[in-house]
């Protein structure tokens, strides 16, 4: 591997390390190297809080007290374009430019209007070197969500269910049946863990009363999104408890009682998928989860609105009842959870 892959792969694993924390704002990793040697690194932690680059050259500061003829022979490496614009922070192209980091190897440029090229041209603008595209596809894959709602104006959409080997979703009556064992449940816990919301079905709401937090994982809970057109389910289920926010679509009212925040559609027979996705995309939620039903994830999968699915197979049968959904992807890993099978399937940009 080059010496640039190199420090750009560890400013991928920083960048790593803000999965959850950092929405709607991308995860990005920031290594500073001084002939030869790492001097400072670190990456977005908090979404409003100190950018990589920040991060990255106060370590710097703070150890070394010739740290300012260090930044003048170093190069910093960054995950995503350096900001160019004032933001929850000041840029920090301009950081840069006042400690005279003369190289720059960014991995990707960041699609957001407010930057896309500017941060680049700043920095060159100075005098700086700037070699762009360093383990691009890598930097441009850590952050799909944020590229997907910046350039498609939506949520990165994840669907995830469980079949049978005989390929069943749940029984016929849409009871509860565990089809997948413990070691999956709890990474679907550690996936919540990382997205801004998730989203259900009523009919998972009524079969399940399921919580939908990550009692299993680290991490916060995701906001939660339920489908219950005509406002069947009871206030008592455990998704209306208060702890989280949670939005409930519906026909019939716009309102407020505490985190649980009702919104009407106004077409319930018709792109619901669509106006579900613009409304999130309003409230700054960058990644959506879908859980359930069959019936909820086929109208995404109908409709084209899907980026990623997380199908697991359990080793039993059912010989009837209700399918599972049938989707068409690309297949980027295939790997064997306790006795589960899982496969990931991306959707081809169109």
């Amino acid at each position: 591997m080059a010496i640039h892959e190199i420090y750009m792969q560890r400013c991928l694993e920083l960048a790593a390390l803000g999965a959850g924390s950092v929405s709607p704002n991308p995860m990005v990793g920031a290594v500073i190297v001084h002939d030869g040697k790492v001097i400072g690194e670190g990456y977005h932690q908090k979404y409003g809080q100190a950018h990589a680059e920040v991060n990255a050259v106060n370590m710097v500061i703070a150890r070394y007290s010739n740290h300012a003829d260090l930044l003048k022979k170093s190069t910093i490496y960054v995950s995503l374009e350096p900001c160019a614009h004032y933001g929850k922070t000041p840029p920090c192209a301009d950081l840069i430019i006042k400690h005279q980091i003369p190289n720059v190897v960014v991995g990707c440029r960041d699609p957001f209007a407010q930057v896309d090229g500017k941060g680049i041209e700043k920095l060159q603008a100075a005098g700086i070197e700037v070699k762009l595209g360093v383990l691009e596809k890598e930097c441009r894959w850590l952050n799909r969500r944020f590229f997907t709602r910046v350039q498609k104006q939506r949520p990165y959409i994840i669907l995830k269910w469980a079949q049978t080997t005989d390929g069943f979703f749940a029984p016929a009556d849409g009871s509860q049946y565990w089809i997948s064992g413990t070691e999956s449940r709890k990474l679907v816990h550690q996936w919540r863990a990382e997205e801004d919301a998730i989203l259900v079905g009523k009919n998972t709401v009524l079969a399940d009363n399921p919580q939908l937090n990550v009692r299993y994982a680290e991490g916060k809970s995701p906001k939660r999104v339920v489908i219950d057109r005509r406002l069947e389910l009871s206030d008592t289920l455990n998704v209306f408890d208060q702890t989280v926010e949670t939005l409930i679509f519906n026909e019939i009212k716009t309102d407020i009682d505490g985190k649980n925040k009702y919104i009407a559609l106004e077409d319930f027979d018709r792109f619901v998928p669509q106006y579900i996705l613009f409304q999130l995309y309003l409230q700054d939620i960058q990644s959506v989860i879908i859980e359930g039903g069959a019936y909820t994830l086929k109208a995404f999968i109908d409709a084209g609105l899907w980026d990623e699915a997380r199908i697991f197979t359990g080793a039993s049968a059912l010989v009837s009842g209700i399918k599972a959904p049938v989707i068409t992807g690309t297949t980027i890993s295939e790997s064997t959870v306790g006795a589960d099978s899982l496969q990931i399937i991306t959707n081809p940009p169109i």
